[in-house]
């Protein structure tokens, strides 16, 4: 496979990844993780670090951090993909009101890796003292 194809074809599973996302469907999301497959939050918060496997990532990464936020305020703004070859930066902010009453408003940036058509691995960054602030208070 060309580098201008294996970036098409990466860049295309990210981009359905994160239209899923938006949709809400944890289940469907899934799919495109590979089962070895790592997402690593960056920073020093609570829930920074390396979560293993689907089930970890969705099951228990996911629904921490969404425990903190009122989930009827939250809203994504997709930004945009930027690849090359297997690795897709991804920009979006996410907006929610925390339950402990401050305005979180985060921008994200997130490289994945993408192998045989799914997600291998993710690198996420955030202002964590954003986070921490308003979030983790």
């Amino acid at each position: 496979m060309s580098v201008q194809d294996l970036t098409a074809t990466s860049k295309a599973v990210v981009q359905a990844y994160m239209d899923t996302l938006m949709t809400g469907d944890i289940d469907a999301l899934r799919g495109f993780f590979t089962p070895e497959s790592t997402w690593t939050l960056a920073g020093d918060l609570p829930l920074s670090g390396t979560w293993t496997g689907p089930a970890e990532i969705l099951d228990e990464f996911v629904p921490r951090m969404v425990a903190r936020l009122r989930p009827e305020t939250m809203e994504f703004s997709f930004m945009g993909l930027i690849a090359e070859g297997d690795r897709v930066l991804a920009e979006w902010n996410t907006r929610a009101l925390a339950k402990t009453g401050g305005h979180y408003d985060q921008h994200c940036l997130a490289v994945f890796t993408v192998r045989d058509g799914r997600i291998a691995s993710v690198r996420e960054y955030l202002d964590t003292l954003h986070a921490k602030t308003v979030v983790f208070a």
